[in-house]
């Protein structure tokens, strides 16, 4: 019996393999575009990130790069490893999420944030630490240093995050028949 591939056969594969391609060049340009914005924040309109806003920032370095290689890997036809990648590209973007909404929650009073960036607290030491402490400044978590129609920039993430992880899922459930 001869390996003959049906047509229909090869166009399930060409399916999967562009809705791979797809998902993950939009992962990969959405996650990408969302690390300019944040630097653009940061480095053009001046506002500090506080750690939680480069806590957010993680997922999406990693995300990108792995995006780029299912792209790679669905071009050449491997599939199952481009399904996997773009499963993990999935949660590194549901990671971003929790983190905005988890950030989100803190802006708005919900819960209380990390010590590190919620609040002021006790300053211990005497002489140049306790000058170096009164004169350092540290972006609050507890506070949104901008808002557009009443979303922060950590709402702001959550949304592009959810709607990345919603696409890398998408294209991670595309298999052949």
């Amino acid at each position: 019996m001869t390996d003959i591939v049906s047509p229909t056969a090869s166009s399930t594969r060409a399916e999967v393999r562009n809705r791979q391609i797809t998902a993950a060049l939009i992962v990969a340009v959405g996650a990408a575009g969302a690390l300019a914005g944040a630097w653009y924040f940061q480095l053009v309109v001046g506002l500090a990130p506080c750690p939680l806003c480069l806590e957010q920032r993680l997922p999406y370095y990693i995300g990108v790069p792995v995006a780029l290689a299912v792209i790679v890997l669905a071009g050449i036809g491997k599939e199952g490893p481009a399904r996997m990648l773009l499963g993990l590209a999935g949660m590194l973007m549901a990671l971003s999420g929790a983190l905005a909404i988890y950030h989100a929650g803190i802006e708005w009073q919900f819960w209380t944030g990390p010590v590190t960036c919620s609040g002021s607290g006790p300053a211990t030491g005497g002489g140049n630490l306790l000058e170096a402490l009164q004169t350092a400044h540290v972006a609050r978590c507890d506070e949104a240093a901008w808002r557009l129609a009443g979303i922060s920039l950590a709402g702001y993430n959550a949304l592009i995050a959810a709607f990345l992880t919603v696409v890398a899922m998408w294209g991670a459930m595309a298999k052949s028949r």
